[in-house]
């Protein structure tokens, strides 16, 4: 039996009469969005993946719609290139897109400079506005930028300063850690029980989903009323307990700064979990409102707090692979705990 083909591109041809140049505009814009890059005239790559794939054949339905014509294929490599020359287009084109956020971010930089630092201002509020949509931004760019073009680390720093000085100015977050409180190691945290309230909803789940991945990989999680019932075991995600909300900081953000937990995939989810749990669209994030619909489907068909938790536990993981977080051995499993009321 031969064997099957493993794809690795997809090479989309396609021309349009004259007269469709609004439909010119619509194809480009979408392939764009996509992150395909233009290998010759009106040849265009992008990597292989079955949602892409799917998209690509809408976009030939949709170029032949208007009249034009429209090839789509699928091969293992591109004649005459190495696959990390392919890869290499791909890169230069990110690079020129991160370029792009960069300047945006330094011509606001320069902005939050020129405010006066005595008190807050409707030009600080406006900044606040324009940073969320940087961020968008960044987070578009980071889903297409599928071979980690070598400026995204730069575009990432600069806005994670943006934010913590833009922070600074609106007065901090006041009662929460600061990356000035002494960072806590991981490995004091190992083979502990974590107790938190039951039913668990966004924040209680991505927090458990944080400690089993990268705190406690051999974690115990048990559910309780009151922080105090399980003698030994570490609260989280309770009222004035050191592992619950911090200021204006989620129990997700709260692990995040106490452990020195730092990623591009990381930060989208712990904005995702802010807008979810406090519900004051800080982040503006578009997946939340898709990720709670999924959690409160959970609920009520998952009476066992445990069952419950394992499946969080696995949502997580793949909403954290999307966002381009890489993968490690770790337990999703139910634990034996008893669930304590």
């Amino acid at each position: 039996m031969a064997q099957e083909a493993r794809y690795k591109w997809l090479v989309l041809i396609y021309t349009l009469p004259p007269g469709a140049g609004s439909s010119r505009v619509r194809i480009w814009r979408k392939l764009k969005k996509l992150g395909a890059v233009s290998f010759r005239n009106a040849v265009y790559l992008l990597p292989f993946g079955e949602e892409r794939y799917e998209i690509a054949q809408w976009l030939c339905q949709e170029i032949q719609r208007a009249q034009g014509e429209a090839t789509l294929l699928k091969v293992e490599q591109i004649e005459n290139l190495a696959d990390n020359e392919v890869a290499e287009l791909f890169r230069r084109a990110r690079n020129e897109d991160y370029a792009e956020l960069l300047k945006g971010g330094e011509a606001w930089l320069e902005c939050l400079h020129a405010l006066p630092r005595e008190s807050v201002t409707p030009e600080a509020v406006a900044l606040a506005d324009e940073l969320k949509v940087l961020e968008k931004q960044l987070a578009e760019l980071q889903e297409i930028d599928y071979f980690r073009a070598p400026t995204r680390q730069e575009v990432e720093g600069l806005l994670r300063r943006c934010h913590a000085m833009l922070r600074d100015l609106l007065g901090g977050r006041k009662g929460a850690p600061t990356r000035t409180s002494t960072t806590l190691r991981a490995e004091a945290f190992r083979g502990k029980t974590w107790v938190t309230r039951p039913r668990p909803h966004v924040d209680r789940m991505a927090s458990a989903w944080l400690i089993r991945r990268f705190i406690d990989p051999q974690a115990t999680f048990a559910f309780a009323t009151k922080p105090d019932t399980i003698k030994g075991a570490i609260p989280f995600d309770y009222p004035k307990v050191e592992f619950g909300h911090q200021g204006e900081d989620c129990t997700f953000e709260t692990l995040l700064t106490r452990f020195g937990l730092e990623d591009s995939a990381l930060q989208a989810l712990a904005e995702i979990v802010h807008d979810a749990d406090l519900k004051d669209a800080k982040f503006g994030r578009d997946e939340t409102k898709g990720i709670e619909a999924v959690l409160k489907g959970l609920a009520p068909t998952i009476p066992d707090d445990q069952a419950l938790l394992a499946e969080g536990l696995r949502l997580f993981d793949a909403i954290y692979a999307s966002f381009g977080g890489h993968a490690r051995p770790h337990r999703t499993d139910p634990t034996n705990k008893q669930v304590q009321k």
